[in-house]
Protein backbone atom coordinates (compact mmCIF):
# COMPACT_ATOMS: atom_id res chain seq x y z
CA UNK A 1 0.00 0.00 0.00
CA UNK A 2 1.58 3.48 -1.03
CA UNK A 3 2.38 5.99 1.46
CA UNK A 4 -0.92 8.60 0.91
CA UNK A 5 -3.17 5.12 1.09
CA UNK A 6 -1.30 4.30 4.68
CA UNK A 7 -2.43 7.53 5.91
CA UNK A 8 -5.79 7.44 4.51
CA UNK A 9 -6.83 4.44 6.44
CA UNK A 10 -5.16 5.73 9.31
CA UNK A 11 -7.75 8.29 8.97
CA UNK A 12 -10.43 5.82 8.60
CA UNK A 13 -9.63 3.96 11.36
CA UNK A 14 -9.27 7.34 13.87
CA UNK A 15 -12.36 8.45 12.95
CA UNK A 16 -13.75 6.20 15.84
CA UNK A 17 -12.16 8.47 17.97
CA UNK A 18 -14.46 10.99 16.66
CA UNK A 19 -15.94 13.21 20.22
CA UNK A 20 -19.28 14.35 18.27
CA UNK A 21 -22.40 13.74 20.25
CA UNK A 22 -24.09 16.85 18.93
CA UNK A 23 -23.96 16.72 15.30
CA UNK A 24 -23.03 13.27 15.01
CA UNK A 25 -20.65 14.01 12.23
CA UNK A 26 -17.45 12.22 12.71
CA UNK A 27 -14.55 13.79 11.10
CA UNK A 28 -10.50 12.39 11.30
CA UNK A 29 -7.72 14.10 10.38
CA UNK A 30 -3.49 12.86 10.03
CA UNK A 31 -1.01 14.50 9.41
CA UNK A 32 2.67 13.74 8.51
CA UNK A 33 5.13 16.09 8.73
CA UNK A 34 8.15 16.76 6.64
CA UNK A 35 10.12 15.13 9.00
CA UNK A 36 8.15 11.69 8.92
CA UNK A 37 6.44 11.89 12.41
CA UNK A 38 2.13 11.56 12.06
CA UNK A 39 0.08 12.91 14.34
CA UNK A 40 -3.60 12.11 14.16
CA UNK A 41 -6.64 14.23 15.20
CA UNK A 42 -10.47 14.33 15.69
CA UNK A 43 -13.04 17.08 15.84
CA UNK A 44 -14.30 17.26 19.73
CA UNK A 45 -17.44 18.73 20.13
CA UNK A 46 -18.55 21.15 22.96
CA UNK A 47 -22.03 21.20 24.11
CA UNK A 48 -21.53 25.85 23.77
CA UNK A 49 -20.06 24.81 20.32
CA UNK A 50 -17.92 27.62 19.57
CA UNK A 51 -14.94 25.90 21.60
CA UNK A 52 -15.32 22.68 19.59
CA UNK A 53 -12.15 21.82 17.95
CA UNK A 54 -11.86 20.35 13.98
CA UNK A 55 -9.88 17.41 13.73
CA UNK A 56 -7.63 18.90 10.92
CA UNK A 57 -6.34 21.98 14.03
CA UNK A 58 -6.51 18.73 16.32
CA UNK A 59 -3.77 16.69 14.50
CA UNK A 60 -1.66 19.56 13.61
CA UNK A 61 -2.30 21.30 17.35
CA UNK A 62 -0.41 17.68 18.33
CA UNK A 63 2.26 18.03 15.67
CA UNK A 64 2.99 21.65 16.24
CA UNK A 65 3.08 20.87 20.87
CA UNK A 66 6.09 18.37 19.92
CA UNK A 67 7.74 20.98 17.95
CA UNK A 68 6.85 19.81 14.39
CA UNK A 69 5.65 23.14 12.09
CA UNK A 70 6.43 21.45 8.37
CA UNK A 71 3.66 18.95 6.68
CA UNK A 72 3.85 17.12 3.70
CA UNK A 73 0.39 15.27 4.15
CA UNK A 74 -2.79 16.48 5.80
CA UNK A 75 -5.43 13.39 5.45
CA UNK A 76 -8.85 14.46 6.19
CA UNK A 77 -11.92 12.35 6.29
CA UNK A 78 -15.82 12.77 7.12
CA UNK A 79 -19.04 11.01 7.35
CA UNK A 80 -20.00 12.70 4.20
CA UNK A 81 -18.18 12.74 0.41
CA UNK A 82 -15.57 15.19 0.19
CA UNK A 83 -15.62 16.62 3.99
CA UNK A 84 -13.23 20.18 3.01
CA UNK A 85 -12.07 22.11 6.34
CA UNK A 86 -14.08 25.10 7.42
CA UNK A 87 -12.59 28.33 6.53
CA UNK A 88 -10.96 28.51 10.32
CA UNK A 89 -9.37 24.95 9.44
CA UNK A 90 -8.19 26.54 6.00
CA UNK A 91 -6.68 29.66 7.84
CA UNK A 92 -4.87 27.60 10.31
CA UNK A 93 -3.79 25.12 7.98
CA UNK A 94 -2.51 28.41 5.60
CA UNK A 95 -0.31 29.02 8.82
CA UNK A 96 1.87 26.41 8.60
CA UNK A 97 1.34 24.66 5.03
CA UNK A 98 3.67 25.94 1.80
CA UNK A 99 3.33 24.54 -1.77
CA UNK A 100 4.49 21.20 -1.08
CA UNK A 101 2.02 20.20 1.40
CA UNK A 102 -0.33 17.99 0.08
CA UNK A 103 -4.15 17.89 1.46
CA UNK A 104 -5.89 15.01 1.01
CA UNK A 105 -9.50 14.92 0.79
CA UNK A 106 -10.42 11.20 1.17
CA UNK A 107 -13.38 9.08 1.11
CA UNK A 108 -11.71 5.71 1.12
CA UNK A 109 -7.87 4.76 0.16
CA UNK A 110 -9.04 4.48 -3.51
CA UNK A 111 -11.31 7.84 -3.75
CA UNK A 112 -9.42 10.83 -2.61
CA UNK A 113 -7.88 14.21 -3.73
CA UNK A 114 -5.25 15.89 -3.43
CA UNK A 115 -5.13 19.82 -3.45
CA UNK A 116 -2.17 22.59 -2.15
CA UNK A 117 -3.35 25.12 0.48
CA UNK A 118 -3.23 27.89 -2.70
CA UNK A 119 -6.13 25.88 -4.24
CA UNK A 120 -8.69 25.44 -1.01
CA UNK A 121 -7.52 29.21 0.05
CA UNK A 122 -7.02 31.84 -2.86
CA UNK A 123 -5.66 35.56 -1.92
CA UNK A 124 -5.46 34.26 1.95
CA UNK A 125 -3.89 35.86 4.77
CA UNK A 126 -0.21 35.04 5.84
CA UNK A 127 2.92 35.85 7.75
CA UNK A 128 4.26 36.82 4.22
CA UNK A 129 1.41 39.90 4.07
CA UNK A 130 3.18 41.05 7.62
CA UNK A 131 6.61 41.09 6.37
CA UNK A 132 6.25 45.01 5.50
CA UNK A 133 4.84 46.37 9.20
Amino acid sequence: MNEIKKLIQMALDNKENSYSPYSHFRVSSVVKTKSGSIYKGVNIENAAYSPSLCAERSAMSAAISNGQRDFSYIVINGDSKDTFPCGVCRQFIREFADSDTKIVIANSIDDYKEYTIEELLPYSFSNEDLKDI
